[in-house]
């Protein structure tokens, strides 16, 4: 599964802001339905949505994580890794939020539940009331079963495109490293042949040198004579 606002260090935290501010402004409407009347009014679309968000966000982090590692620059590395630490801690903040809401969501439905049980007890008459409650329940209970599945799916796609990214760097060096030993193998060989032809020129310098030597001292003993 691809992240999504794939592309450059600055882009994907031009997405991850973007992701950051729509789950804040989910949140608060959220919220404001929840306290709009005593009981409480709740929208599985609405938390799910926003669960899907922040899974995304942290997504982005690990995404961000790894390339900041590679600025060349330690001042903007160091930059970098404020930022995108900053990202992290809001999308963890915002995930607090949206577990409490949950939370609060649950114990609603407990306590709703509870009371109907007491007035069917009183009046035998709330059978409708509960199985109300327990519909709501299940769909909620669904809503947060497959907000884990995506989750679970997008953070093990995340892991998978870490992976690959890790391989196509360790390829990258072992090809610089493969050029390199060409290189050097290249250049070794023009050294050698070069001390080859230096060789080659010595030894016949030695022997014109031991023909001239001979001839010398042939001459010497002629004209000794």
């Amino acid at each position: 599964m691809a992240v999504e606002g794939g592309g450059t260090l600055s882009e994907i935290y031009q997405n991850s802001k973007r992701l950051l501010l729509r789950t804040r402004d989910g949140l608060e409407r959220l919220e404001r339905l929840e306290f709009s009347s005593a009981s409480g009014v709740d929208s599985p679309e609405l938390s799910f949505a926003i669960k899907r968000d922040i899974s995304q966000i942290q997504s982005l982090c690990v995404e961000m994580d790894r390339l900041w590692r590679s600025v060349a620059a330690k001042s903007q590395r160091d930059l970098w890794k404020r930022k995108v630490e900053q990202v992290a801690e809001e999308a963890d903040s915002l995930k607090e939020s949206l577990d409490k809401y949950f939370l609060r969501n649950q114990k609603r439905m407990m306590e709703a539940k509870e009371r109907a049980e007491l007035l069917g007890r009183a009046n035998g008459e709330s059978s409708h009331v509960l199985r109300i409650f327990d519909e709501e329940a299940q769909a909620m209970q669904s809503a947060r079963n497959s907000s884990m599945m995506l989750e679970e799916a997008y953070m093990t796609g995340v892991a998978i495109l870490s992976k690959y990214s890790e391989q196509r760097d360790r390829l990258k060096r072992a090809q610089r490293k493969a050029l390199d030993i060409l290189n050097t193998v290249g250049l070794s060989n023009s050294v050698l042949k070069i001390i080859e032809r230096r060789h080659r020129v010595d030894k016949w310098i030695k022997y014109a040198g031991m023909v001239v030597t001979v001839i010398i001292l042939f001459a010497l003993l002629r004209w000794t004579r």
